[in-house]
């Protein structure tokens, strides 16, 4: 059997006789990619120390086996909160005002993918395939060839990729587009992020289009294709069927009584427009009067990334925001928003989504957002809720069929509320019926089976040896 190595930023080895990969996330699309394949996940332990070894540390947990190292501070500053958090993923999520760009950082997140393929080569066989995921990782390629590897490489972009425009404000972004190149399949979640990376590779590394997303740049061949990732379908939608008897979910239910409920699920980032959101709901209470007291708007954001500045000032931000409207609106037997930071795990979260009348996911940009998915999937067959979805979320290519908005317009999510709460079980069914069959045909082994058939084909693909001096010793 072939052998495939998965290396992503963070790896979640599992405690001894847990299973190999724990439910969320890209774990879930892992466990789909290694079900075909013996395997080899790679990445960052999730601990800094002082002194990292650069060898890393072989775990092994049944058919998978782990290999991760430890950063230092000064990686974990530079590669982790710096130059990853605070300038690639806002450029790729369209706010340029809030990134910042270091040399420093930089030269970090150069060195700890130059740390990462160093250690990966010398575990690497004949045979492998290599499959990278997401941001932290653009230049992982180029490094690994520059190690001697010519083993197919594939890489998936989880969050958007932007205009060229965007992308280009971004001090080293040639150099990255540069290092893109070595990988051999480039995948990302819609076909507009395609187009976008596909127009950046013409415009600015004059890279020739060859046909079926195939491209030249710099001698090299590489494909470019979107691969919208999926949700693992059945054991979602077990999960809500079973959540009736989850005490969590009962309590909720009991405290609701007769109230419709609104439901977000974020991480704390300002790409998810949750203080947008607020006031989205603000101004539907606002205009509609009389479902006060009758409507209850729980928003779920576990804190995340509390070591970067904006986000400690979005957290201030949301606070205050949650504070003014239940002070505005709340009476003593109602509080309109119930903010909740504490993370559910996803029986929890399937039970809660099942519950909800409306589910509102409206970020101001995001690469896909599963939480969308997660949310149709759970709902009952006879009597399901409506969809409220930013049309600059990557799943509004996938669930046409939901209210669509523009997160940016208040009054447009307010009405979409309203719309959404008012609708009739029969709208309400036509519109969620193809949405769960297209779930279910584009789950999350689909996504996994679609990307490693396509990384298949590479291994007949002819290279030029490699010319390094690191090839050569």
């Amino acid at each position: 059997m072939a052998r495939l190595i998965i290396v992503s930023n963070r790896v979640a080895v599992p405690a001894e006789g847990k299973d190999a990969v724990s439910a969320g996330g890209l774990a879930v699309a892992v466990k789909e990619a290694f079900s075909s394949y013996e395997g080899l996940w790679f990445g960052w332990s999730g601990n800094i120390c002082d002194n990292p070894s650069t060898e890393p540390e072989l775990i092994d947990r049944g058919p998978i086996q782990y290999a991760v190292l430890d950063l230092s501070p000064q990686d974990h500053r530079e590669y982790y909160a710096g130059f990853a958090n605070r300038a690639l993923w806002p450029i790729m999520h369209y706010r340029i005002g809030l990134g910042t760009f270091s040399r420093s950082d930089y030269a970090g997140y150069q060195r700890v993918n130059q740390t990462f393929a160093q250690a990966l080569a010398k575990l690497v066989e004949p045979d492998d395939l290599i499959w990278v995921h997401d941001y932290h990782l653009l230049p992982l390629a180029s490094e690994l060839r520059g190690q001697g590897i010519a083993n197919p490489i594939g890489y998936f972009h989880h969050i958007p990729w932007p205009a060229a425009d965007v992308f280009n404000t971004l001090p080293a972004s040639s150099e990255l587009l540069r290092a893109m190149a070595d990988y051999d399949l480039i995948g990302l979640q819609t076909d507009s992020d395609v187009q976008n990376l596909s127009r950046n590779f013409i415009d600015t590394m004059r890279a020739i289009p060859l046909g079926g997303g195939s491209m030249m740049v710099d001698g090299r061949r590489t494909r470019i294709r979107s691969f919208p990732i999926g949700i693992d379908v059945a054991s979602f939608k077990e999960a809500a069927d079973k959540a009736g008897s989850n005490k969590v979910v009962r309590e909720t239910m009991a405290g609701l009584r007769t109230r419709k409920l609104l439901i977000g699920v974020d991480r704390l980032d300002y790409s998810k427009g949750v203080p947008e959101r607020m006031e989205a709901v603000d101004r539907f209470f606002a205009s509609n009067p009389d479902q006060r007291g009758n409507v209850v708007y729980i928003q779920i954001t576990p804190k995340s990334r509390s070591e970067v500045p904006e986000y400690e000032q979005l957290a201030r931000e949301v606070n205050e925001k949650v504070g003014d409207i239940n002070g505005m609106l709340g009476e003593p037997a109602w509080t309109p928003i119930q903010y909740v930071t504490k993370a559910y795990p996803r029986p929890v979260l399937a039970g809660l989504y099942r519950a909800a009348r409306v589910g509102l996911v409206t970020p101001m940009r995001d690469g896909m957002n599963l939480v969308a998915k997660e949310y149709v999937v759970a709902q009952s067959e006879e009597d399901p809720g409506v969809l409220v979805l930013s049309k600059f979320a990557g799943a509004a290519r996938q669930l046409p069929e939901a209210l669509l908005v523009n997160p940016y317009d208040r009054f447009e999510v307010a009405e979409a509320i309203r719309q959404a709460l008012y609708m009739p079980r029969g709208e309400r069914l036509e519109r969620w019926k193809p949405m769960a069959e297209r779930m279910l045909r584009e789950d999350v082994d689909w996504w996994a089976r679609c990307f490693m058939t396509e990384l298949e084909t590479f291994r007949t693909v002819e290279r030029e040896p490699p010319t390094t001096a690191a090839a050569a010793e």
